[in-house]
């Protein structure tokens, strides 16, 4: 309807007229708690069936009248049998709710039920919104903020269960099997009260202390996350951008003053292009700055830190667990700001924390320093997320010594642009998987874990007997993907080797689809299909037999705790 409006006849200097949004840091009085403006449209008489008629005005300065021309429009419209509003952008709330109340008052004098589109109000902290938005995949819902813990967990109890009633689920399950998330994001927001009241920008070492503990500490970015992880993900990690960024994220957290300050724009200036994926884009970042103090105001001024490494889990206790420890960790940094200096992880990062022991011994790391400042958490409350993060595939014993099979996580990269049917596409790589395989009791000098007859690099642990490494591998062959001449690698053979007969003693073998070799039509409906086809694709059994020589591989210098069956040293 836009496209029909006579903006040919308004003048030249309204048409360039913008609406600016208000600047959330002006003073904001209460609103109409009284109820003034429904009571004065309660008595508002709809104009008569043949319109209104306008008084044209008239003056000496032309100038005054161009600009007492209003630049916005509120466009009426029957269509499909009911009539919609498209509401017109506005820069004050205030204006907004006055809007609304005559459309109400009016569709109540005429008995016409009207249908409301176009432009959402004006940004406002005293404005309570929640927003449910159609996105790729999943059904976003962008909840109100709380003032408290109880608020909080009414919050989240109240819309898991109302989308369960609603037909809705927060999982799924993928056709081996693989227990997952919806894909969507549980992103936290923190804020203040007010944007002037934020604590990010009272206390810019807030923020610093927040990413430099995330980036010492990786389980923090992998636990609580998705499948899709990595530099081009939706929320890569500082030292996953670029190969530059600790060197010059470690000299920005050098000019961040301590304790309070008075200028909310600092933080900003100082993160605004550090906090970024690897074109740039503030938005796709492990920690989202774009409406903390944005410098172009308006909107982006709310004092508000997103937390977008965070994946929608599948029960609201869990992700009560998740806001708790956010919590915990702010109140901790609130008290001493975290110091130090970045880690360079290198390629340890995609080589340890992808497994979940090196995770699982990082994130007991955390609560063990939260509970020296006065936070318990008891580790119990967190094994719903390793056992759902990296899922158990199956485990044998032979002559005493324990094999077990656990999931691991795997970053996906972005391929380069095809041109299909429909366009240019963009692909995601997710044909190469991981998984952790862990011995216990294990005989290192006499014994040696082979992988499709290759050796596996075993770490050794904590626990005298215990070793543990990481098998990635190429799980299937798709149309598009890294490496398209390199064949699948499945199954996955195990055999823990005698050196001194040159015989396996036994082993097990793993499947990433159906062992038949057959495809499955449909998802599973339910956890127990699920759980079923996960059981199907381990098998106790298949180690090789008769005599098996195996060659002395060497270490991969860049990834020394995985082997890479796609890779010869």
């Amino acid at each position: 309807m836009g496209y029909r409006l006579p903006l040919d006849s308004l003048p030249w200097q309204t048409r360039q007229q913008q609406v600016t949004p208000r600047d959330s840091f002006e003073g904001f009085d209460a609103l109409d708690p009284a109820g003034e403006i429904a009571r004065r449209y309660s008595l508002f008489e709809p104009p008569t069936p043949y319109g209104v008629q306008i008084q044209p005005q008239t003056s000496a300065n032309e100038e005054t009248d161009h600009e007492s021309i209003p630049h916005t429009a509120l466009c009426i419209e029957p269509r499909a049998g009911r009539l919609w509003v498209f509401l017109p952008p506005l820069s004050h709330l205030e204006h907004w709710i006055e809007l609304i109340a005559a459309l109400e008052a009016t569709a109540k004098a005429c008995d016409i039920a009207i249908d409301i589109e176009g432009y959402e109000p004006p940004v406002d902290a005293r404005l309570k919104k929640l927003a449910v938005t159609p996105d790729p995949g999943v059904i976003e819902v962008n909840i109100h903020p709380a003032h408290d813990w109880q608020q909080l967990t009414t919050n989240i109890e109240t819309l898991y269960e109302e989308a369960r009633l609603t037909r809705l689920g927060t999982e799924k399950f993928m056709l081996d099997g693989r227990h997952t998330g919806t894909g969507g994001g549980n992103h936290v927001t923190l804020g203040g009260a007010s944007p002037a009241d934020s604590p990010l920008l009272r206390r810019p070492d807030l923020l610093a202390s927040l990413v430099l503990y995330w980036q010492q500490h990786p389980s923090l970015s992998y636990l609580f996350s998705g499948l899709f992880i990595g530099p081009t993900s939706q929320a890569p990690r500082v030292d996953e951008a670029r190969d530059d960024a600790l060197y010059e994220l470690e000299i920005a957290l050098q000019q961040l003053p301590l304790g309070e300050v008075t200028e909310p724009w600092m933080v900003d200036r100082l993160f605004r292009n550090l906090l970024v994926d690897i074109t740039g884009n503030t938005h796709r970042a492990e920690f989202c700055i774009d409406k903390l103090y944005h410098p172009g105001g308006g909107s982006g001024r709310q004092g508000l830190l997103e937390f977008r490494g965070f994946e929608m889990p599948p029960h609201w206790q869990m992700s009560c667990v998740q806001m708790l420890l956010l919590r915990a960790l702010v109140a901790s940094f609130w008290r001493s700001p975290h110091r130090g200096r970045p880690i360079r992880w290198g390629t340890a990062l995609h080589d340890r924390f992808m497994l979940p022991y090196y995770v699982q011994q990082d994130f007991y790391q955390v609560l063990a320093e939260l509970d020296q400042h006065g936070f318990k958490f008891d580790p119990t409350w967190f094994e719903p997320f390793f056992e759902f993060r990296f899922p158990s595939y199956g485990e044998v014993q032979h002559q005493g010594m324990m094999l077990r099979i656990r999931g691991a996580i795997e970053p996906w990269h972005v391929l380069g642009e095809e041109v299909t049917s429909q366009g240019t596409a963009r692909f995601v790589d997710s044909s190469v998987e991981r998984i952790e395989v862990r011995v216990t009791q294990f005989v290192a000098e006499r014994y040696q874990l082979l992988c499709n007859g290759r050796a596996v690099p075993l770490q050794p642990t904590e626990t005298p007997g215990a070793y543990v490494a990481g098998i990635r591998f190429k799980a299937w062959q798709p149309a598009f993907g890294l490496h398209p001449r390199l064949p699948s690698d499945a199954p996955l053979m195990f055999d823990i080797y005698d050196r001194a007969n040159q015989k396996s003693i036994g082993g097990c073998t793993y499947h990433v689809a159906h062992p038949s070799g057959r495809n499955y039509d449909t998802l599973p409906v339910n956890a127990n299909e699920a759980e079923a086809r996960r059981i199907a694709r381990f098998w106790p059994y298949g180690h090789r037999s008769g005599t098996i020589l195996v060659e002395t591989e060497r270490e991969n210098p860049d990834f020394p705790c995985t082997l890479d069956l796609r890779y010869r040293p």
